[in-house]
């Protein structure tokens, strides 16, 4: 629950209160009272303690007093975070108490500083620093702030992490001397915001602070910060307006007086580098593009050793393997119709490493990538059937033919229908056909769930994966980017069983007169595919890690990470391959390893480079 605001006059009086400077050991009272008797009338009205060369019994010298607000170990001393104007103010309340009146604080502070005191509103008391000229109000409340309100002697206004929606209201009266504007961290937004930062209000504005907020037209704002002619220092990372791959260049070539953007020095070769550039503004693209590249995925274990072998009418079982993970939708819907987006498809990891890489690009290539679309009715997804599934398959068949044969001869010849399964209209019998859906794999709203293309085991599964993601829509880029992504490992399971057409095609050579015996086999195996259903996939997650990508709002080129998930192979599932292997290798021999093989991902995030 928020505290109540309060306003600027009482946070200071209250910070003034918690200083203590009119309580031992500051102030004046028994432990310092011989000192300011007046000898004459001149030192009293000077307001001069009196210097004596023996204190009196029960006092403290001022050395001593002193000490117990310095020690870090006294119970007098400044807290945590206090800062240096605060030190002074102690120390000055024991040697010259007399001094600290209203008139002394109000011509003394030339900055002030009020950070998280929940301040919600600057009032008129702020005008009695007749020589402020640093005022810092961040991680408060503010909303706005009435200008009038602002003493005029400002050089520097700092409100990081307040509330403020719009700066118009600072637009009305600004101090005209502030050389300094910090605004981050607040909730800036809209093209009009770019109307208040023009030499008309601020003429003599060196640096201005406008990160990490929601600013989206990056040609209207620098129009406007064209016009100040002593601006220097410039920050506008963190806004919507600098994920567009043109942001810097355009900048600093506009800007040709800058000299520092984003807390990184331009230089002359950036100078050189993007000559020219600022007049082509309007045939720039407004938009912001990714690049997501998955590589390999090592340390997967072979499900299939568990499994049983085939019978004569099956099941029979395939696996494959994909990575998925979330980004956000372009307002054209990119996850509806892939929406042109084409992506290039390379390795650039090493094999012994799963690697997931984003990067900002503005490149275009060739393949449409997938989106994970789960569907709970049975699909004939032939062209996902292996070779070697078909060969299990037939001999399988095969092996129980004699009994198979008989049974359904009889049952044509009676003209009945045979054994086929029943067709149910429960609605329980029905969700148990249906796939229980892992929530993993689920996207958070305003995001679209990609895939990888779906790859049987190996010991190093290659994914070989890259998509470009272009988007419009920046405001809810930003938002994504900040709460970052979810890349997950997932294990797809099928079972496929024979039709009774297969079945049929497979009786003897009755069944397909005019083919010779190798043909009958030939045409066997060119049917058998078309002859196969599938239930619906199983689907079941074998790792999944949060991957941060908020370092790209703060300028970063690239972000790294490694998501290990821990073993999932052992000793005895690699001695089972083994063994499987000696019997008939389907699959290369994993590497043996004592303590298993663990699963993980390397992840890399990157911006390309400028235009």
């Amino acid at each position: 629950m928020e505290k109540p605001g309060v306003t600027l006059s009482a946070a200071v009086q209250e910070h003034l209160r918690h200083l203590c400077l009119r309580e031992f050991p500051c102030g004046t009272g028994s432990w310092n009272k011989s000192r300011f008797l007046p000898r004459t009338w001149r030192t009293w009205r000077e307001l001069v303690p009196r210097e004596e060369e023996a204190v009196n019994p029960g006092e403290e010298t001022v050395e001593a007093l002193l000490d117990l607000v310095r020690s870090p170990h006294s119970p007098w001393a400044l807290l945590e975070g206090s800062n240096a104007e605060d030190r002074f103010l102690r120390e000055l309340a024991i040697q010259n108490p007399l001094v600290l009146k209203d008139t002394f604080f109000y011509s003394y502070f030339r900055s002030l500083r009020v950070v998280d005191k929940q301040v919600s509103l600057v009032d008129k008391g702020l005008l009695k620093f007749l020589k402020l000229e640093e005022l810092v109000l961040s991680a408060n409340q503010i909303k706005e702030i009435d200008a009038v309100n602002l003493p005029p002697t400002l050089k520097v206004l700092e409100l990081y992490g307040n509330k403020m929606s719009s700066m118009e209201c600072l637009w009305t009266r600004p101090p005209p001397h502030l050389q300094h504007l910090g605004l981050g961290q607040n909730k800036l937004l809209g093209p009009l915001e770019s109307l208040y930062v023009t030499a008309d209000h601020w003429p003599n504005l060196v640096s201005l602070d406008l990160s990490f907020n929601d600013l989206t037209d990056l040609q209207g704002m620098i129009a406007s910060l064209s016009t100040l002619p002593h601006l220097r220092l410039l920050v506008l990372q963190g806004n919507p307006l600098a994920l567009v791959p043109y942001y810097r260049g355009f900048t600093i070539d506009s800007l040709s007086q800058l000299c520092v953007l984003d807390d990184i020095t331009v230089s002359p070769s950036e100078k050189h580098q993007f000559r020219g550039l600022s007049h082509s503004g309007d045939l720039l693209a407004r938009e912001a593009q990714f690049v997501v590249t998955i590589g390999n995925v090592k340390g997967v274990l072979d499900t299939s050793i568990l499994d049983p072998e085939p019978g004569p009418q099956g099941p029979f079982i395939t696996y494959n393997y994909y990575v998925t993970y979330d980004f956000v939708e372009d307002e054209e819907g990119e996850g509806s119709d892939y929406g042109g987006v084409l992506a290039e498809v390379y390795s650039l990891c090493s094999p012994s490493s799963f690697a997931l890489e984003i990067q900002l690009s503005g490149r275009m290539s060739g393949s449409l990538p997938q989106i994970v679309k789960p569907s709970p009715s049975t699909e004939q997804l032939v062209e996902d059937i292996p070779e070697e599934l078909f060969e299990e398959a037939e001999d399988s068949v095969e092996s129980g033919l004699s009994t198979l044969s008989g049974e359904l001869e009889g049952s044509v010849a009676s003209g009945g229908s045979g054994s086929l399964p029943q067709v149910t209209d429960s609605a329980e019998e029905l969700a148990k056909l249906r796939p229980r859906i892992d929530p993993r794999l689920c996207p958070s709203p305003g995001t679209v769930l990609f895939s990888t293309v779906r790859k049987p085991w190996t010991n190093v599964i290659p994914c070989n994966y890259e998509m470009q993601h272009t988007l419009r829509d920046l405001v809810p880029l930003k938002a994504f980017l900040l709460a970052g992504t979810t890349v997950t490992i997932v294990e797809e399971k099928r079972l496929w069983w024979p039709g009774v057409p297969w079945v049929l095609s497979l009786l003897g050579p009755s069944h397909s007169p005019g083919l010779s015996p190798q043909e009958q086999k030939a045409s066997k195996k060119k049917e058998l595919p078309k002859e196969l259903r599938q239930d619906p996939p199983v689907l079941r997650v074998l790792g999944s890690g949060f991957v941060a990508l908020e370092p790209l709002l703060g300028g970063e080129p690239l972000v790294s990470k490694v998501c290990n998930f821990g073993v999932i192979r052992t000793t005895e599932t690699d001695r089972l391959t083994f063994l499987r292997v000696q019997e008939g290798p389907r699959h290369t021999l994993p590497p043996r390893n004592s303590a298993g093989t663990e699963n993980h991902i390397f992840w890399a995030v990157g911006r390309p480079c400028p235009p």
